[in-house]
């Protein structure tokens, strides 16, 4: 097999490559379905979104219809998801939407999309990096009196994804089953508990999920705020193909996995999400979110308060000391799979003769080594320009690459 068979069709004029071996191939049947699934649920980072993303839909956006937003966002995407697993019966590559769109649109729509993705996933690591760095600075400030600078913790991160990275596949999907299962528990007992509790007003399905709640504001207010923070929440769901050539049986894999994580996603934010708008009650919750998140008189400044608010009234003050932890550890998961995804782009284009040639090359693990060292590399210098120019990490880092991301993704999304 020639790095050309890789290619989109239209992609053929490029030149036929050097033929493939070890040290310029992923390693094939790596990834089972769950391995696949763990990434990419793992790069949508649910407690993330329902700590910074979820507030912001419920403050600025449709209110107590913010839950049924993220509902609705889903089965847009599961929609999405027909179509997208469709064309992995025909197309496994590494690059994905570069050669999805490659194969429809041509070899320059198909380059286009390619770099979109690679910013979009590029700049949510970034954001990512920016939010974890400035999380551990305040953590380990609080609990043990450890006063060091946030881009002391970035390199650290940075170092750490980089090791796991250049490693087996195999062995940062089982790292993030394990580090997801907690996550995901740890919500679900919120939700749940939050919901048997009742909350001060009852549970009140109507005021999420019926269609006026839902799209109250119309798309040119409210709901469609809502909507983009809701989609900027599922950032990491089309991943699925990109570990198609690594995974057992990609034909049947890739479709599986992209439906059971938008489902998983989206059933997920449902409960969680429901059980917050519950805590606070439906009734005026925009201004009971403004309040309760504000930092010397400045509304959405500390979004979490909302989920530990709920965590300690409806479980106890020891799992707000949790949720403390394990954000870090879905911040890292997060980074960890937007790494993978950002240097499989790389190695696919440099295999594809679009970028150069050396991107191509794997190491003894068959991990995409030079891609890996690239991506580090890329972070390593924006966390240094944010030094140079005392930027925040989260004020500037986190929220101005996090819109960037969501800009890039929906349009790689929209020649998909």
């Amino acid at each position: 097999m020639s790095q050309r068979d890789h290619l989109p069709e239209s992609d053929q004029h490029l030149g036929a490559g050097d033929p493939e071996t070890k040290q310029t191939s992923l390693k094939k049947g790596s990834l089972g379905l769950l391995g696949i699934v763990f990434f990419v649920v793992a790069a949508a980072a649910p407690l993330a979104g329902l700590t910074g993303a979820f507030p912001v839909a419920i403050g600025v956006g449709d209110g107590a219809g913010a839950a049924g937003m993220y509902v609705a966002v889903g089965i847009v995407l599961l929609l999405f998801s027909v179509g997208y697993a469709t064309m992995s019966q025909y197309v496994t590559n590494t690059g994905a939407f570069f050669a999805y769109v490659g194969r429809g649109l041509g070899i320059v729509p198909g380059v286009g999309s390619a770099f979109a993705s690679l910013v979009a996933y590029i700049t949510v690591m970034w954001a990512i990096l920016g939010f974890i760095s400035g999380q551990m600075k305040f953590q380990f400030a609080a609990k043990f009196g450890l006063d060091l600078p946030w881009w002391v913790y970035s390199f650290v991160i940075i170092a750490l994804i980089f090791v796991l990275s250049a490693t087996s596949v195999n062995i940062g999907a089982k790292l993030l089953g394990i580090l997801l299962s907690i996550e995901i528990i740890a919500l679900l007992i919120v939700g749940i508990a939050t919901l048997i509790n009742g909350g001060p007003e009852g549970i009140n399905v109507g005021a999420s999920f019926s269609l006026g709640s839902i799209f109250e504001g119309g798309f040119t207010g409210g709901a469609g705020i809502a909507f983009a923070f809701a989609l900027a929440s599922f950032i990491g769901f089309e991943a699925t193909a990109i570990y198609g050539e690594e995974s057992k049986d990609p034909k049947k894999t890739v479709p599986r996995a992209t439906y059971i994580s938008v489902i998983a996603i989206t059933v997920l934010f449902a409960i969680v999400g429901l059980g917050l708008v519950t805590s606070l009650g439906a009734t005026d919750i925009a201004n009971k979110v403004f309040e309760l998140t504000a930092i010397d008189g400045v509304p959405l400044s500390d979004p979490s308060a909302v989920l530990f608010n709920a965590s300690t009234t409806y479980v106890g003050a020891w799992m707000t000391e949790l949720f403390g932890w394990i954000i870090l550890t879905s911040l890292f998961a997060g980074g960890l799979a937007m790494q993978n995804s950002a240097a499989r782009y790389f190695f696919a284009m440099g295999r594809a003769g679009v970028l150069p040639k050396a991107l191509d090359r794997t190491n003894k693990a068959q991990a995409p080594w030079i891609a890996t060292i690239l991506v580090s590399l890329l972070a390593l210098a924006i966390t240094i320009i944010f030094i140079l120019f005392n930027l925040d990490p989260i004020v500037h880092m986190f929220f101005w690459f996090g819109a960037v991301s969501v800009l890039a993704i929906v349009l790689t999304e929209i020649l998909v």
